[in-house]
């Protein structure tokens, strides 16, 4: 089984808005895959992925579009595979036209009928097996108009592993369905593994509007995403489009199998660390980390103190 360098998806690793006015035929190729990847240091996990990263790729069309989707299974895999697109009007959101055994490949076609942002996921039996491996990822249907324009966005999903080995356990660990069954995941993280978002990948200016797309992958927890040090001024609540928006939401919660659009003006430079806020599970991962760089205003916040001091909101033990 192939092992891959980083089996994390970027979070700014993102499609483009799009900018025609009409509709068109989109295609979209993935391919099922199964690796071994870091989950933290010195810790390896069996994943089943979406071309090779957790998150799967994330899909962007319009409102309208017909999608012409190709699912391929690796020849290397084990097990079966299929999708399911939670925005596709039709039975089993794609899966019985996917069913893909190794080497084998399959196509079918959808029109993308109602914008917002949808979860996709391998739904071959055990479901909750197969996305609790990994294999989940999401599809934006912009609207017909577009989404408003911002300066960054970025693409995270919550997941959930149940390794036999407990937190921490080094070498390679197998999955435990008792676990998934009884809902004890060992690690909860953003993007396939622990420190996956940070610095590196998560960037941005003072000034910024900064959207997120957030899902959620499950199998078992809802998330409450929340922002340490920002308040997300607009929330498409569940990631629905088209209807009302909440504004000044600190804690947004996100189903699993769910997703939600949160935007925000970043306003002060600094470390911003990204929470699901049932906090114990930052123990088992469910952190990140996005630097703001910018010029001061102190008018909004202004320390007091020594700006490299302990705010008490550390992410090391």
């Amino acid at each position: 089984m192939e092992h891959v360098a980083n089996i994390a998806k970027l979070p700014d690793d993102i499609p483009p808005p799009i900018k025609r006015n009409y509709p068109e035929t989109v295609k979209v190729e993935m391919t099922a895959k199964e690796v071994v990847g870091e989950m933290a240091n010195g810790v390896t996990f069996n994943y089943w992925t979406f071309d090779g990263r957790v998150p799967g790729p994330m899909i962007r069309v319009r409102e309208g579009d017909t999608v012409e989707l190709t699912l391929k299974n690796d020849p290397s895999s084990v097990h079966h595979h299929s999708i399911d697109l939670h925005a596709v009007n039709g039975p089993g959101g794609g899966h019985g036209a996917t069913k893909v055994a190794p080497g084998e490949s399959k196509t079918f076609k959808f029109k993308a009928l109602n914008p917002g942002l949808y979860v996709y996921h391998c739904a071959h039996p055990n479901v909750a097996t197969h996305m609790a491996h990994g294999m989940y990822g999401m599809i934006l249907v912009e609207p017909e108009e577009g989404l408003p324009e911002v300066d960054k966005e970025f693409y995270v999903m919550q997941g959930e592993f149940y390794s036999a080995g407990g937190l921490g356990k080094k070498g390679l660990q197998i999955f435990d369905a008792k676990k998934m069954i009884n809902g004890q995941p060992e690690y909860i993280v953003f993007n396939g593994k622990t420190n996956s978002l940070n610095p590196d990948n998560m960037k941005v200016n003072v000034g910024d509007t900064v959207r997120f797309f957030v899902g959620n992958g499950g199998v078992n927890l809802i998330s409450s995403f929340h922002l340490i040090g920002e308040i997300f001024d607009k929330v498409y609540p569940e990631a629905s489009i088209g209807g009302d928006y909440h504004y000044n939401v600190q804690t947004t919660l996100i189903p699993a199998g769910g997703a939600a659009i949160t935007e925000f003006k970043m306003d002060v430079p600094g470390s911003y660390i990204l929470v699901d806020h049932a906090l114990a599970r930052l123990d088992r991962g469910a952190w990140g980390i996005m630097i703001a760089e910018g010029e001061e205003n102190l008018e909004i916040f202004d320390p007091m103190m020594d700006p490299l001091a302990d705010d008490g909101h550390s992410h090391t033990h």
